[in-house]
């Protein structure tokens, strides 16, 4: 059945919308942090729907909210009426920001949050240039490709936006990665200097960044980067805008943004994935005269709808109650750990990275920094034959993506540990005899 849904799915859908596994699976059911497949295997998952699932599966008190708006009948209205849910729900974020004066617009998904925002201080600054860090993923759109630094993303050179390249985030790859952090930082910094000095023409929107790079392969630059580097943006007045739309919700265990780990309140923060637990959401969370700056009408017709907002309201506060950020950093530490342990006896790690449940293990052939993209593939299968599955990503395909949804347990977080050392080092005799 799955291999006919396979080739279904091929002749009808895009070729160059991919999937995992030689044998791909449909997912039928999940509970907890378990999802089960159509030919009944049963997984542990560690990668959550592309960090999606935060809180997991089956959780009551998420689908009572989604069931009680079902059951009023009203599915939809568009933005051009109150809802009462989309209402609440801006004000909790607005509150948890740190923004001040927020308000905030929703989106159906982190790619149109994404392009909203670019939109928006565009806009305000009268100004078509946008500084990006190489390595970067921002979503599918035209404007959001156009900001994307990572050419297996990048599907066309064509963008509304006129774009300068900086370095810092990804460490491990940088011409700068063996210096201190604070000289690293230092390093980058002057690189953004000399960017805007050179190759713009000094009246820049914006700073579109990813505290910690998703698709990039969860490359973590050193606490502080971005706090150094909005000095320099505000000297020419630039804005800065985090996309938070992986590290929100507390994932990273030390903070609730990402972009808190550098000591800096952007203009603008984008999210999306997680605030809905699988449901379609993204949003901009903005200072009111950002926000406001649009002079046109505007609407979005299935952007805050009643089901998405008034599920995505029980899922934030069920993490806040919960105090999933903090089972986040604990948890997280654990793994990040036992895997820079493992890393020391095994050659084929290049580098273990990342913070709370957002973690990134970068395979290379052993006794370089060449990227192993074969082994990154061969232990995906491995870890799924042993009913784990994990993520993907990185420039060369050779980062493997860990980020479990954030309920995760003591006892679940030391199995995926034990199979995926284990199968790390098999992958490692398999391809390396």
């Amino acid at each position: 059945m799955s291999q006919s849904l396979s080739a279904r799915h091929r002749a009808a859908l895009p070729s160059w919308l991919s999937l995992y596994y030689e044998e791909p699976i449909e997912i039928v059911s999940g509970r907890g942090r378990h999802v089960t497949d159509a030919a009944g295997n049963t997984y542990l998952d560690f990668f959550a729907g592309i960090l999606t699932n935060a809180i997991g599966y089956d959780i009551a008190e998420i689908s009572d909210a989604i069931r009680r708006q079902v059951d009023t009948g009203i599915l939809h209205t568009s933005t051009l009426y109150l809802i009462r849910q989309q209402v609440e729900l801006a004000e909790r974020i607005g509150e948890l920001s740190g923004i001040a004066n927020p308000k905030v617009f929703f989106t159906n998904s982190g790619t149109e949050a994404n392009e909203t925002a670019l939109m928006l201080a565009t806009q305000r600054r009268r100004s078509n240039q946008v500084l990006a860090l190489r390595n970067s993923y921002h979503g599918r759109a035209f404007g959001t490709l156009g900001v994307t630094g990572n050419r297996g993303w990048s599907a066309s050179a064509l963008s509304p936006v006129k774009v300068s390249y900086v370095h810092g985030g990804y460490r491990y790859r940088s011409p700068f990665r063996d210096l201190s952090d604070a000289d690293y930082i230092a390093a980058c910094v002057d690189d953004l200097r000399e960017v805007i000095e050179t190759t713009t023409a000094g009246d820049v929107a914006c700073m579109i960044a990813e505290p910690i790079q998703g698709v990039g392969g969860f490359a973590t630059p050193p606490d502080g980067l971005f706090g150094a580097f909005a000095e320099v943006l505000d000297e020419y007045g630039i804005l800065l805008i985090s996309d938070e739309v992986q590290t929100g919700w507390g994932r990273t265990g030390e903070h609730f943004w990402g972009i808190q780990a550098h000591g800096v309140t952007p203009a603008a923060m984008t999210f999306a994935k997680g605030l809905g637990n699988g449901l379609a959401i993204g949003g901009v969370v903005a200072e009111a005269g950002l926000m406001d700056c649009l002079t046109a009408n505007s609407i979005s017709t299935f952007g805050g709808n009643p089901i998405s907002t008034g599920g995505a309201a029980a899922a934030l506060e069920y993490l806040l109650d919960n105090d999933l950020q903090g089972n986040a950093a604990k948890l997280g530490t654990r793994l990040l750990d036992g895997l820079r342990a493992h890393a020391e006896r095994c050659a084929l790690i290049g580098d273990v990275r990342g913070k709370g449940l957002m973690i990134g293990i970068e395979l290379v052939e052993p006794g370089t920094r060449t990227p192993a993209a074969a082994a990154a593939a061969r232990v995906m299968e491995l870890t799924k034959q042993r009913g784990l599955l994990v993520g993907k990503g990185g420039l060369h395909g050779n980062v493997l993506r860990l980020a479990p949804p954030m309920t995760l347990t003591d006892d679940e977080a030391a199995q995926a540990l034990q199979i995926l050392t284990e199968t790390i080092a098999l992958a490692e005799q398999e391809l390396h005899r």
